[in-house]
């Protein structure tokens, strides 16, 4: 794949765009509205535990769906130099099925899985091929700063959105809606517009670079499905970056189990709903100006040692989140996160970017995002493995909720320790001496 010397800016910009247009989905829809609507009005009269079922259902469907599919979608991608393709259908079956969701009546809680699935889909499915494009749009020494673009406009983006959607809520009638119900409806439509909208700079500016052998349309799905077996064959005998893809997904566990568990732990120290979505836009717009810093950062002295930094930022977080007690201390922690969540997923995803064969950015990236997908595996089953010991020994709840979130430390010290024998340099003539 050809890479320009010089960075085009306007490349760039309308790429990092993308993560301003779907992190509105990751903020207001996923971590923010619908958890709590779907409980509370698609579900309503519905006993919690079985909307908390239902709910989990959905979000497993979803990720099992893309786990699956992401190397397959990207070997066919890459076969066929389909990645915008690619990337304009699930962003458009996000943007139609987010959409959508506005118009679910109350009760209707099929409907409202179904949708929220299919969007999911949506985003996550788009993901593989908006990160595939980083090698095309950023020349190798100005990569993490790219890459850590994107996801600093992402949180930009998605807080701003965010915010106004939680202001239409909390004051319905300014917005000329009748209650916070409808104010929540419309935020679903608000997402979609602000998706679709924002999506249009990558569609039109950036340019993807051909295939290097053009293949016939009628082979091209069977030439991916072929390439995802040879992939499995490539990363087997690509030693280092099969170690880094196993760091990754141990420490990027504990990331998103963090992400993922704050709020339930949040409740169950006896914290109200409005301070952690409180603690939700601090770590917004922290991780706006932060993730763009993480980009300077790992220009300056390396990914690698930034991903560390991170890494040694997160083992603090989870060892001193079982010692809070007060809102502020949670607000504390909500800025900490902030400080590095953005800057380990966009050093990551540079780093990995470097080392990997570039002429097949989006099968890699495939195998990358699965990972992702089946991240917060570990994370979960310790947390609650732990709180159930503990309190089978005949501790208060609160004290084995405490212990539990500790436990996530583990995941951050493997993942380190394996990261740290990572070499970027020996990585890249493994690919190269795999392909050439």
């Amino acid at each position: 794949m050809a890479r320009a010397d010089n960075t085009d800016r306007r490349a760039v910009v309308s790429w990092a765009l993308y993560d301003w247009a779907n992190s509105a989905f990751a903020t207001t829809i996923m971590a923010g509205f619908f958890p709590i609507f779907f409980k509370q009005y698609w579900s309503s009269g519905v006993d919690p535990t079985l909307s908390t079922a239902r709910l989990g259902m959905a979000n497993s469907l979803a990720g099992i769906v893309v786990a699956l599919s992401s190397p397959i979608l990207g070997a066919i991608a890459d076969a066929g130099s389909a990645k915008k393709r690619f990337l304009l259908f699930f962003a458009c079956m996000g943007v139609v099925m987010t959409s959508a969701l506005s118009l679910v009546a109350q009760g209707n809680w099929g409907l409202a899985v179904m949708l929220y699935v299919f969007a999911t889909i949506g985003f996550s499915g788009g993901n593989v091929f908006y990160d595939s494009l980083l090698p095309s749009v950023s020349p190798k020494n100005k990569t993490d700063l790219v890459s850590a673009l994107g996801f600093s406009l992402g949180y930009l983006g998605g807080g701003l959105l965010f915010a106004v959607n939680v202001w239409m809520t909390l004051r319905p009638h300014t917005f000329g809606f009748a209650d916070a119900s409808q104010a929540v409806r419309v935020s679903f439509l608000t997402v979609g517009i602000w998706w679709a909208l924002f999506s249009l700079p990558v569609m039109l500016f950036v340019r993807e670079p051909q295939a290097t052998k053009a293949r016939p349309a009628s082979g091209t799905i069977r030439q991916g499905l072929l390439q995802v077996w040879h992939t499995v064959l490539e990363v087997r005998y690509q030693k280092t970056i099969f170690l880094f893809l196993l760091a990754y997904w141990l420490y990027i566990d504990g990331v998103d189990t963090i992400i993922r568990m704050a709020v339930d732990y949040g409740l169950s120290l006896g914290f109200q709903s409005q301070d952690l979505i409180t603690a939700l836009l601090i770590t917004q717009f922290v991780g706006f100006p932060c993730a763009l810093a993480f980009g300077y950062i790992g220009e300056k002295i390396g990914s690698k040692r930034s991903i560390f930094i991170a890494i040694g930022v997160y083992l603090f977080i989870s060892l001193w989140a079982a010692f809070i007690r007060e809102r502020h201390e949670f607000y504390l922690l909500a800025i900490m996160v902030g400080f590095v969540q953005g800057g380990i997923q966009a050093l990551s995803r540079s780093f990995y970017a470097r080392i990997i064969p570039p002429d097949k950015a989006a099968e890699y990236f495939g195998f990358y995002n699965m990972l992702g997908k089946f991240a917060v595996i570990i994370g979960p089953v310790l947390i609650g493995s732990v709180g159930l010991f503990v309190r089978s020994l005949g501790y208060s709840s609160s004290t084995a909720s405490r212990l539990g979130i500790t436990s996530v430390a583990v995941l951050f010290i493997a993942g380190g320790i394996l990261l740290s024998f990572v070499k970027e340099e020996k990585a890249r003539q493994e690919a190269g001496s795999w392909t050439s």
